[in-house]
C-alpha cells in the first residue's frame, strides 16, 4: 500500500531537508551504485568519523539510504524508493515549469500573430 498524499509530501520534505547539506549529497552520490562501509565513506571526507556517522543517520532517517550490518561493520547503500519520491517531486516541478514556459511562448505567439 502506498503513502497518503500528506505522508508522501512529508517524506519528500524530510528528504529535501536532509540533502540541503552538501556533504550529505556527496555521501549519497558515493553509495548510489555501491554499498560502502561507514569507515570507507568517512575516509573520503576531511571530517571526523563521528560527523560522517551523523550525516549517515540523517540520510537513513530521511529514507535515502539503507544500513546493513555485517559483523561489526555498517554498510550503506542508496535506497531506491527514497530516491524515487524525490524524483517524482522534481519531475512534477519540471512538468509544471515546461507547461508554464509553453503557455508563455504560445501567448507570445498569439500576440505576435495578431499584430
Amino acid at each position: 500500500m502506498g503513502l497518503s498524499a500528506s505522508a508522501h509530501d512529508e517524506a519528500t520534505e524530510v528528504a529535501l531537508r536532509a540533502l540541503v547539506e552538501p556533504r550529505r549529497r556527496a555521501i549519497l552520490r558515493l553509495v548510489v551504485d555501491t554499498e560502502l562501509a561507514a569507515g570507507e565513506i568517512a575516509e573520503r571526507f576531511e571530517v571526523t568519523r563521528s560527523a560522517v556517522s551523523q550525516h549517515l543517520t540523517v540520510l537513513k532517517s530521511a529514507g535515502l539510504v539503507t544500513e546493513r550490518r555485517e559483523g561489526t561493520r555498517r554498510l550503506y547503500r542508496a535506497r531506491p524508493a527514497g530516491l524515487a519520491g524525490l524524483r517524482e517531486f522534481l519531475d512534477g516541478m519540471w512538468v509544471t515549469s515546461l507547461d508554464t514556459a509553453r503557455g508563455m511562448v504560445e501567448a507570445e505567439r498569439g500576440i505576435n500573430d495578431g499584430a
